[in-house]
């Protein structure tokens, strides 16, 4: 059956702060309720956390890295799941449920299966 990657771009908060709670208790009712096609996943610590790395002059070249995201948006990456679905459709009706898409985006990709 093929997977898809539920890409979450929502609210740039800490889920791990109280102030989370509520969402988080959204998101385990999801969890539970999809856990059928639920294959994988990760919450994201907030943009702030991040670091970006470049490397110049391409493969073998400098490496370069800055504190914070790669582009600064509205909406953040904040997690992903991978789902098991039959199709697309499925996959679609599943990240709708996400509580992510309730105040952002959810994008669904397909991924690629490398037979290894």
């Amino acid at each position: 059956m093929p997977k898809y990657a539920a890409i979450i771009y929502a609210t740039d908060i800490d889920p791990t702060t109280p102030e989370a709670t509520d969402m988080m208790k959204d998101y385990d009712e999801f969890g539970a309720g999809a856990a059928a096609v639920i294959r994988g996943g990760a919450a994201l610590y907030p943009t702030a956390t991040a670091t970006t790395v470049r490397v110049t002059g391409g493969k073998g070249g400098d490496i370069v890295t800055s504190d914070g995201p790669y582009a600064e948006t509205k909406e953040a990456l904040t997690g992903f799941y991978l789902l098991e679905c039959a199709d697309l459709d499925e996959a679609v009706k599943v990240a709708a449920r996400i509580p992510g898409a309730w105040d952002g985006a959810i994008e669904v990709r397909p991924v690629v299966d490398f037979g290894k």
